[in-house]
């Protein structure tokens, strides 16, 4: 008795039986799928046409004999009085009034289509035109058939009728009706039981729908959050307070059991992928060794005086850089911006490579957050200085050693940025790999962040930057001032860098600055170096003072070309 019980009711599980869901959905349906099925074929079994076919066969052929004796009649009193005319007018107001549809026709055809007579519903025809039609009728009525019945069509409708030969008349009496019009009734009656139908499905359908709803309704439940799980890519725990006993409970809490070990799993895999990698493994169920070349932007980022930092700090340095890669790489993340890697003091971050409606313009998230990333440095400088004060008004002066850690935690960054072309993906192996970016302007991104200690300017990037945001970011507010032409180490060519400045840095002084560092570095690239420094002298921004030093003796080399080389990274 228990194992059919198991079987078809539901096996249990400790002391509760969960009921299989689909017995309870089985016999709901069963119910109501009999009372819809056997109303409908009750309803079409009492309304069938098919008496009505037989019926309509019937009359029109008994109407035929009807019309075809007073067309026997109406020939021999033609006989006597010899006015065709009246004839076939008495012919036809009498098949007028025995035509049983609305599109009824009463023809009477000679053996070339001619019409000798005609009663219909609709317009009077020139001739009858269904010549394969009245082809057939002459080969019957040769072979001996004189009678039988008959489809044609009339200006591209269906007929269907019956025909008798009048050897007087010499021709083919036909009595038809049009399809569509002889079915019209056919379609009310249809029309009627299809409401009917319609009525009965839909008041079964709402009772079996309240049935059902409660039955199933923490099906609805759980799907409803389970979707919002989907989209937002966050597993939750689904709710089942008051749930009954079935097999959709057990499902909840096996799926909330699941879920737990997923979303611990899930959290770890974040904190070591890129967004985009979990995005494109949570799509595609897997991730393989494959990249792509894309165009990107590469920010690079460093902290200045790692050396000493390391040196003064030991083992707290770990503290300190999580300290300040916590808030950066927030940052970094709120532009779409995923993370190449992290070596110490130097983090590479890439915008671009999250393919997302809404994101924006990869060059112009790169600026946005290479500024955020030193208000972070400078939010970090100000707490430090902030507890020092603190420390100074407790118990007064720091000591050497405590001065010593002060400096070294007043972290300062510089970032440069580049971009175009690069490969972008995952390499290693099946059993580990890591996802990263390979190209030249990686590499010129960190050559560009090197170059902001000779400048002294917080932010360096490339021309690539410079025209992407021009051509593609309306009203950026940005300005980009060139800070000069250089060939880097390594390199064979030079290249503009410039300095993105944002509003918050132009005030007036500044954009008179601006002007005179322009100035004077079209008179350095023209190799007019006295003229130049006596401008560079004049300028207060950062810059000025690399080209005081470079060209304080006034005169350029032979073969000057405007491009200066550094001979260190």
């Amino acid at each position: 008795m228990g194992k059919i019980l198991d079987s078809f009711i539901g096996q249990k599980v400790g002391k509760t039986r969960v009921v299989r869901i689909s017995l309870k959905i089985v016999v709901v349906f069963l119910l109501f799928i009999l009372v819809s099925n056997l109303s409908s074929n009750y309803i079409n079994l009492i309304l069938n046409r098919k008496e009505l076919i037989t019926q309509t066969r019937k009359m029109l052929s008994k109407d035929l004999k009807d019309i075809y004796n007073y067309c026997n009649n109406q020939y021999e009193i033609y006989q006597f009085s010899e006015n065709l005319e009246e004839s076939v007018s008495a012919i036809e107001k009498m098949g007028a009034m025995e035509l049983p549809g609305k599109r009824s026709v009463l023809l009477g055809i000679k053996n070339d289509g001619a019409l000798l007579f005609q009663a219909s519903g609709g317009g009077r025809l020139e001739n009858f035109t269904d010549s394969e039609t009245l082809k057939g009728l002459v080969a019957k009525n040769e072979s001996g058939t004189s009678e039988g019945p008959v489809t044609f069509d009339i200006n591209s409708e269906e007929y269907f009728g019956f025909y008798k030969y009048s050897d007087k008349w010499g021709v083919f009496i036909v009595l038809a009706e049009e399809y569509n019009d002889f079915y019209s009734n056919s379609r009310r009656i249809f029309r009627d039981v299809s409401i009917i139908i319609f009525i009965i499905s839909i008041l079964s359908a709402i009772i079996g729908i309240f049935a059902l709803r409660r039955i199933l309704r923490y099906i609805t439940i759980i799907s409803s959050q389970i979707m919002e799980m989907v989209k937002s890519q966050q597993l939750g725990i689904v709710k089942l307070d008051g749930a009954p006993n079935d097999e959709i409970t057990y499902l909840g809490m096996a799926f909330n059991s699941l879920s737990n070990t997923i979303n611990t799993l899930l959290t770890i895999f974040r904190k070591f992928v890129n967004k985009d990698i979990a995005i494109k493994a949570y799509k595609e169920m897997q991730i393989r060794l494959e990249g792509s070349e894309k165009e990107l932007s590469i920010l690079f980022t460093d902290i200045k005086s790692f050396t000493y930092i390391t040196e003064t700090l030991g083992s707290d340095i770990i503290k300190l850089l999580n300290l300040h890669y916590n808030n950066a790489i927030n940052e970094i993340m709120k532009h779409d911006g995923i993370i190449g890697s992290i070596i110490g003091d130097a983090l590479l971050a890439v915008f671009g490579a999250i393919e997302e409606e809404g994101t924006e313009n990869k060059s112009m998230a790169a600026i946005l957050t290479a500024y955020r990333l030193q208000q972070v440095a400078a939010s970090l400088r100000k707490e430090m200085t902030e507890k020092k004060a603190d420390i100074e008004a407790t118990r007064g002066r720091l000591t050497a050693a405590e001065n010593r850690i002060y400096k070294a935690v007043l972290l300062k960054i510089g970032v440069g940025i580049d971009g175009g072309n690069v490969f972008y993906g995952n390499i290693g192996s099946h059993e580990r790999m890591t996802n990263t970016v390979i190209g030249d302007n990686v590499n010129s991104a960190s050559r560009l962040e090197g170059l902001t200690r000779v400048y002294n300017v917080p932010i360096i990037c490339s021309e690539f930057i410079k025209d992407d945001i021009e051509k593609n970011v309306p009203d950026h507010g940005i300005t980009f001032l060139e800070l000069d032409m250089v060939q880097v180490k390594g390199k064979t060519k030079g290249r503009r860098i410039y300095w993105p400045m944002i509003p918050k840095y132009l005030k007036n002084d500044k954009l008179n600055d601006i002007e005179i560092y322009s100035d004077a570095l079209e008179k350095y690239y023209a190799g007019e170096w006295k003229a130049a420094v006596s401008l560079f002298r004049k300028c207060s921004l950062p810059p000025a003072a690399e080209f005081i030093s470079r060209i304080k003796d006034g005169v350029a080399p032979k073969n000057w070309k405007g491009i200066w080389e550094m001979k260190t990274k």
